[in-house]
């Protein structure tokens, strides 16, 4: 899937789809940081370099050169914000003291930024030695200014490290939420799995039986419920190899006589897909392949993120009035594919997928433990996209 965002299988379970962790920037944040703290730096600092300038010939290109040099080192502000701040801090100072008519907050502000960054992704007590650090110069700011620079220039350092740590707890409470999120879409994975291997050892247990009983009359009998008892069999473990990726389900939900829904699966689509009509959207369903023989966990999953794509697009698409549903297993029968596509458009102010929430992460989750990949995003020529693709081998 060539330039998509596609998640796959991970080798730390507890951490999946938790978020970005602290002290981390994806690429995308990281050059989006840049080119805006660079643009702030170089339309007020610059502007009031040149502004101060005018009748400092001589100091002028020494000074812009310096303002130069604090835009590079935003570039550095992702990966190392402790020498970003101080390259900033020092650039900073300098360029207050060839041009005094700047004041010293705005010759600091890049390393304003700077300490707002730390803040955000470093520890608390390191950027709490760093505001200290941007402190120290305030009795320069109160000598050329008065109390109302100094007043000025500390309000400045204490809101730029006050914001950083804002962000770092909006973050963590993230992060907390979607991986509360993975842990109860878990225990929902392991109580269906749980039903799933409760029929087939049910079965098996039945088709014995009958084995037993024809075993010397009618052999071929026989030997047909041997085979059936090997396929089950087989199904069982590929599920419960999902099932030990898996929380263990609640104990305390639901005890033995408590009469369950139906197992949901892609036989049931048109069910969801009704329910779905029945709200006023239109919702188109195409098939290819045999979904009969496919394992029970696949099957599950497929549904579920069938049904999740659907819920998302009744709460979250704007305007969408369509939905295609289309479910492929390929002609060896090695994947499924699900796509779910709407003509809705994304909310402004945000996408759909983060408003999409929970609903995202269940999917993420399911298709992982399963060993596939998900993608899910706008299109360009508008719309959502959700498509899946599930391993059948791996689950069987």
């Amino acid at each position: 899937m060539g330039g998509r965002d596609v998640h796959r299988g991970s080798g730390q379970p507890d951490d999946a789809y938790a978020g970005e962790a602290p002290g981390e920037l994806s690429p995308r944040q990281a050059r989006a940081l840049w080119w805006g703290s660079t643009g702030l730096v170089l339309a007020v600092l610059g502007t009031s370099v040149l502004v101060a300038g005018a009748e400092h010939g001589r100091r002028l290109p020494v000074a812009v050169a310096l303002v130069l040099v604090q835009a590079c080192a935003l570039r550095w502000l992702a990966r190392a914000p402790v020498a970003a701040l101080a390259a900033n801090a020092a650039a900073g100072l300098a360029v207050w003291a060839l041009l005094p008519a700047v004041t010293l907050t705005g010759a600091l502000l890049a390393a304003q930024v700077a300490l707002c960054v730390l803040s955000a992704v470093r520890p608390r007590q390191l950027s709490l030695w760093a505001l200290a650090a941007m402190c120290l110069p305030a009795p320069l700011a109160f000598a050329a200014g008065g109390g109302a620079g100094g007043a000025v220039y500390l309000l400045a350092v204490v809101l730029a490290w006050t914001t950083g740590q804002w962000r770092r707890a909006q973050q963590a409470r993230t992060r907390a939420e979607t991986r509360r999120a993975v842990m109860e879409e878990r225990a929902r994975i392991a109580r269906e799995v749980h039903d799933v291997v409760a029929h087939t050892l049910s079965v098996m247990v039945i088709q014995a039986d009958a084995a037993d009983d024809v075993f010397t009359q009618r052999p071929e009998q026989a030997r047909q419920a041997l085979r059936a008892i090997e396929t089950g069999a087989r199904s069982a473990l590929g599920e419960l190899r999902l099932l030990l990726r898996a929380f263990q389900p609640d104990q305390g939900e639901g005890g033995a006589g408590e009469q369950r829904e139906p197992v949901p699966s892609l036989a049931r689509l048109d069910e969801l897909a009704d329910t779905v009509r029945a709200t006023g959207m239109t919702v188109r369903v195409h098939r290819e392949g045999a979904t009969d023989g496919l394992p029970a966990t696949v099957d599950l999953a497929a549904y579920r993120i069938v049904q999740e794509a659907l819920t998302n697009t009744l709460r979250h698409a704007v305007g969408a009035d369509e939905v295609s549903v289309r479910v492929r297993v390929n002609a060896v029968g090695e994947c499924v594919e699900v796509t779910v596509v709407d003509n809705g458009r994304t909310p402004q102010g945000g996408s759909a997928a983060a408003g999409a929430g929970r609903g995202l992460v269940g999917m993420k989750e399911r298709t992982r433990l399963l060993g596939g990949s998900l993608h899910a995003g706008p299109l360009p020529g508008g719309g959502f996209e959700v498509a899946a693709r599930l391993p059948v081998e791996g689950a069987s």
